[in-house]
């Protein structure tokens, strides 16, 4: 395996970043870590888990190199990772100024650049003038609490250079990851992004005491409609029902893991927002990305009336019971 033997660094501290921290660790020898928040350092060093998220997995210190300034990091790596909330890519990337001239990036970020309506490996390339063969992405049917516990799962590493590809999805398998490689960087990420925007709609529903046949329903016209819009924005030819675009779907839609799910329960029974934001410790990116994606189509005019309803109940304010009623008069 070539990259045995490369730095790997990973930025972001979250349950996802701390699970691939769990899988890399399987093959490599040592880590480099970018954590923004020098306590969870320091409590790391001390009690060999991460505080904040899936604290049950426990790490060899030793294989850990642990940075609080992340543009260290980047000079010290050959391979960076980066997996922090999309809301918060523009500010850390407004304090990078290494150059990340020769070194392989990988964006396991589920998510859109606010304001710009950017996937993160567009947003990265142009903010640092990375090539498309120095640009990955890594995404898949994968909840962080299930890589913690050591169960199957598969991941797919998307990029135009098919070499590197293949050996990073070397790097990461292990008996309980398997990966396979895909050339479609940008119909990964906007699938990864649309699949949130669906698991709200599916948490709805679920707050609104629908029951399964419907979410069925509701689900399989989600596939359709993500279907319809990857192919306008990304014209390729793709199988929408690969693992990574349908599996991710399905976990996140149904899983009890899934925080966009859990976000859109806690909106179908009346919770604002803001509250629901409260309540939960993580960051649900389907909030933010049904606002980009609806912009992003105004210049496509995709029909997706399920994003649609799930845009109007979270920024127009409209009744989430009035908003199913009409969508479940469109579906079939």
């Amino acid at each position: 395996m070539e990259l045995e033997n490369k730095k790997v660094a990973l930025i972001g501290s979250g349950s996802w970043a701390t699970a691939i921290a769990k899988i890399l660790l399987q093959n490599i020898d040592s880590l480099k870590w970018y954590i923004r928040e020098p306590e969870i350092i320091s409590h790391m060093l001390q009690h060999q888990h991460n505080p904040l998220y899936l604290s049950a997995i426990q790490f060899d210190i030793s294989k850990l190199e642990l940075y609080d300034n992340v543009n260290e990091l980047i000079e010290d790596s050959d391979i960076i990772i980066f997996c922090i909330p999309s809301k918060f890519v523009k500010g850390l990337s407004n304090t990078i100024k290494a150059s990340f001239a020769g070194k392989q990036v990988v964006t396991a970020i589920k998510g859109l650049v606010p304001d710009d309506n950017l996937i993160i490996s567009e947003y990265l390339k142009q903010q640092f003038g990375i090539d498309d063969n120095h640009m990955s992405v890594f995404s898949g049917p994968c909840h962080a609490e299930e890589v913690a516990l050591e169960r199957l799962s598969y991941l797919t590493v998307g990029s135009k250079n098919q070499v590197f590809a293949k050996e990073f999805a070397e790097l990461v398998e292990s008996h309980f990851i398997r990966a396979c490689v895909s050339e479609d960087v940008q119909g990964i990420e906007y699938g990864a992004v649309m699949k949130n925007i669906m698991a709200l709609a599916a948490g709805i529903c679920h707050g609104l005491g629908y029951g399964d046949n419907f979410t069925s329903v509701l689900i399989s016209n989600a596939i359709q409609e993500m279907n319809r819009f990857v192919a306008a924005v990304n014209p390729l030819n793709r199988d929408i029902n690969d693992s990574v675009y349908l599996g991710d779907l399905l976990v996140t839609a149904y899983s009890q893991f899934s925080r966009n799910r859990t976000f859109g329960a806690m909106i179908g029974k009346g919770y604002s927002v803001k509250s629901a934001e409260l309540e939960m410790t993580m960051i649900a990116e389907g909030y933010y990305a049904v606002n980009s994606i609806k912009h992003i189509n105004d210049n496509f005019g995709v029909d997706m009336p399920i994003t649609t309803a799930v845009y109007n109940i979270l920024y127009e304010r409209i009744s989430p019971a009035l908003e199913f009623k009409v969508l479940s008069e469109s579906l079939r």
